[in-house]
């Protein structure tokens, strides 16, 4: 039951990346600030008023709001050489193509229209790449990746094509097989430019695995370990952080044991670990939950973890619902500045509004829930 609530939540990530670059109509029911306190959003009224002015197309100076084999070389570095890119004092990148921004450029009547434009649509969040579409990956990285380095702020972006990812629930799909998913990722790496970036690798695909014989779990691990070699070879300002699932599943031992077979603990593949991904954990007890798995994992000492903030402000249902629960909102706001240590962001991976399942179809952007999470 834990597991199922950390992975179906991630069905409407996959469906909310290809609405952003299959150009999919948003459904109308269905500059990120850069601080040091990441402060907690305060609440506003449960009923929106009548009416709110239309949002710039551009509402700050970023073009808006908005996972056994061949090896591939890579340069030996020591530790001092490959020495953390310092991005705290960078601002995360917003990409302008997302279901929240596609509804606020459309819907600017709409009572909920200022609440969601204000404290949703004007945040960064992850770019998600769930379709397996080897032929377009590098040059749609490479849009969102080159976007960001014009204008000097760090994009996120997450591969999220493993084979049998979701153990073949509502997340199902990806590459066919390893030696594909090898050869996307090559071509995703390609993408990445020579720009900051924080790639958060494959959801789901570290702590959920027991669904797979022993056999498949060590070519998955594999297989990992070769992707962040790839991506940090493709790019040394790349960031690459290895699926920590979240503090209300996994022991931390278990989750560590698992993460250094996927190569967590290397510097060639690794910066550290990302938790709470699509979940509602609060940020407290992910804080305490990653040093736990990283002082397990070891590995060198500047290993750090980033966490998904984005619909955790209340914590997670004390009935362990995880579709689209009720009484949740907005968590931490972006930031490279957590002044935690070890901690190295505070990000939106999953885009709060685009649905797990109950409150719309799944992935679609849902204003209903949009506007609950953002006023709550």
């Amino acid at each position: 039951m834990v597991v199922a609530a950390s992975l179906v939540v991630a069905a409407g990530a996959v469906a909310g990346v290809l609405a952003a670059f299959d150009d999919r109509r948003a459904s109308d029911e269905a500059a990120p600030p850069e601080v040091s306190a990441s402060p907690r959003l305060a609440p506003l009224p449960a009923v929106p008023s009548p009416s709110a002015p239309a949002i710039a197309e551009s509402v700050s100076p970023s073009p808006s709001a908005s996972a056994r084999r061949t090896q591939s070389p890579t340069p030996s570095r020591t530790e001092k050489q490959r020495k953390r890119t310092t991005t705290a004092a960078g601002r995360l990148y917003r990409h302008p193509d997302s279901q929240v921004l596609a509804w606020v450029r459309s819907h600017s009547g709409d009572p909920r229209h200022a609440v969601i434009a204000s404290r949703i649509a004007e945040q960064p969040a992850a770019v998600w790449f769930a379709d397996y579409s080897p032929d377009t990956v590098t040059a749609r990285v490479a849009a969102v990746t080159s976007g960001g380095a014009a204008l000097g702020r760090v994009p996120v972006v997450v591969p999220y094509a493993i084979p049998g990812r979701d153990c073949g629930g509502h997340s199902q799909g990806g590459a066919p097989d390893l030696d594909a998913y090898d050869a996307w990722i090559d071509r995703f790496a390609a993408g990445l430019g020579s720009g900051e970036v924080i790639v958060v690798l494959e959801p789901d695909s570290v702590a959920q695995t027991e669904c797979l014989s022993a056999g498949d779990r060590a070519d998955r691990f594999a297989s990992l370990a070769r992707a962040g070699r790839v991506l940090k070879a493709a790019n040394p300002r790349a960031r690459v952080y290895f699926d920590a699932g979240h503090s209300g599943w996994n022991a931390p031992g278990t989750q560590a044991a698992w993460l250094r077979q996927a190569g967590a603990a290397s510097p060639e593949s690794s910066d550290g670990i990302f938790s709470n991904v699509s979940n509602f954990h609060t940020t407290a007890d992910e804080v305490a939950y990653d040093r736990r798995v990283l002082d397990a994992l070891g590995g060198p000492a500047g290993l750090g973890a980033v966490i998904d903030t984005s619909r955790n402000g209340n914590g997670a249902p004390a009935d362990g619902e995880w579709c689209d629960p009720s009484g949740r909102r907005l968590g931490r706001t972006p930031t490279l500045s957590t002044g935690e240590s070890r901690i190295d962001a505070y990000l939106w991976v999953k885009l709060p509004g685009e649905s797990d399942g109950c409150k719309g179809t799944p992935g679609t952007f849902t204003a209903s829930y949009a506007y609950d999470l953002a006023s709550s």
